[in-house]
Formats: structure tokens, sequence, C-alpha cells
């Protein structure tokens, strides 16, 4: 997650969608009991929300 200024990761949606799929691979991986690869991707899901939600910088606004 070094690259976060690439221009993918404009819009909030596909920012969002990086993080849901985060979740729900750290749930899926929990109920089969895989433990550590639960709380790996849930530590990658709080990481990105950080990054890509929390502390993205704004887009600049178009006043003219």
């Amino acid at each position: 997650m070094a690259d976060r200024d690439h221009p993918f990761l404009r819009p909030l949606w596909r920012r969002v969608v990086l993080v849901a799929v985060c979740v729900a691979w750290a749930v899926i991986e929990y109920v089969n009991g895989a433990e550590i690869w639960a709380a790996l991707a849930g530590g990658l899901a709080v990481l990105g929300a950080w990054q890509f939600l929390v502390t993205y910088p704004r887009p600049p606004a178009d006043g003219g």
C-alpha cells in the first residue's frame, strides 16, 4: 500500500470495495478455522481503512 496516489484509487467506491474484500476474506478465514490468516486479512483491512478511508487526501475542489 505504498502507492496510494495511484489513479485507480481515486474513486471512493473502489477504496471501499478494497477494504470490504479484506474484511470478507478475514471473516471467511475465521469461519474456516484459520485464525492466523484471519488476523492477517483483518490487519490488512484495518490498514486499508486507515490509509484509504481515514487519511486519504481529499481531491482539490474544482472552484475554477
